[in-house]
């Protein structure tokens, strides 16, 4: 008899992969989603689905009634009260596992450490709020739930990845980048490229996720991102490579943005400060992160084949090419 792993989500971005790592490693998954994205498991055997609301106490305690998960990994936790609500309903689950964020830290340590690095306080009007700027104050709150329900004898443990890359990524960041490398044979970037952005795998989240519920310390946090990090100029050299074509990266200066109209910050992926987590209390779970390449040759080759380009994230192509004017 498989074990039983419920995914609260389950079939978007991480869940999906989260499901499609735990079938890997012979799973009886089930996802709670509300039903109003398509399901991409539905003719998937061992994969059932429970519909309703995530923050509607009743439905994941029907959830929980009609599953009875030894596993409860949950990818869309966006309030501490689901949290809490989440380790009370699933306090006898043998693991519940939360996923938080990199953007839990509020100190621009490099790297980033589980056990050192300060998190954001979070205030009751944040806990409520649906806002970006609230998005980290609240998923730290998140994690301090976590811990206290790991007092109370809840195995509860929480998973950090940095910024998540790969196929079926809605949110189109890296496939803006993916884009102008399959159609252009010049691409801007700011500065030199060198912009450090510690990103996480999505195939590796997923698996870092099963294996903190199967190995993890009831109450810690775990850091997740690739082992060997890379520059944004090296992702489009990584790219072109998965995508069997050539890109000459422009490097710009102040003076060459300034003239578009456009500032750094405006491209996806861009960061002034290294931004750069420790992975090794995950690693010493016996978790291993995909090779570099591989990992942005598959999001690259996905992207294309999802038509995804990212065109809203960053300046348009007319734009870039005034940046490139100015940069000769």
């Amino acid at each position: 008899m498989p074990d039983t792993a419920l995914v609260v989500g389950g079939t978007r971005f991480v869940g999906r992969h989260t499901v499609e790592e735990l079938l890997t490693n012979d799973y009886h998954v089930t996802t709670f989603t509300r039903g109003e994205s398509e399901n991409p498991f539905a003719d998937r055997e061992p994969v059932e689905s429970v519909h309703g609301d995530r923050t509607d106490r009743s439905a994941l305690e029907d959830a929980r009634d009609a599953v009875d998960p030894e596993i409860v990994i949950d990818t869309c936790a966006y309030h501490p009260g689901d949290v809490e609500t989440a380790t009370e309903v699933f306090a006898d689950a043998e693991a519940y596992v939360y996923v938080s964020s990199g953007s839990a830290y509020d100190a621009p340590d490099v790297p980033l450490r589980e056990d050192g690095t300060a998190l954001h306080d979070c205030t009751p009007e944040q806990a409520t709020d649906d806002s970006m700027e609230s998005y980290g104050p609240r998923k730290a709150e998140g994690d301090r739930v976590v811990a206290r329900a790991a007092e109370q004898g809840v195995n509860a443990m929480a998973v950090r990845p940095m910024l998540v890359y790969g196929p079926h990524d809605y949110t189109e960041r890296f496939a803006y980048w993916t884009d102008r490398v399959a159609e252009y044979d010049e691409v801007v970037v700011p500065f030199d490229g060198d912009s450090l952005l510690h990103r996480s795998y999505v195939e590796d989240v997923a698996s870092a996720l099963r294996i903190v519920a199967e190995r993890g310390d009831a109450g810690e946090a775990y850091n997740v991102a690739d082992r060997n990090t890379f520059s944004l100029s090296r992702s489009l050299e990584l790219a072109a490579a998965g995508l069997d074509t050539d890109v000459e990266i422009v490097r710009t200066g102040p003076s060459d943005l300034d003239a578009a109209g456009v500032d750094a910050t405006d491209f996806p992926l861009y960061t002034p400060q290294p931004a750069l987590a420790a992975t090794g209390k995950l690693a010493a779970l016996g978790w291993e992160s995909t090779d570099p390449a591989e990992a942005v040759a598959r999001t690259a080759r996905a992207h294309r084949e999802e038509g995804r380009d990212g065109a809203e994230n960053g300046p348009d192509r007319e734009t870039e090419e005034r940046v490139i004017e100015a940069a000769r």
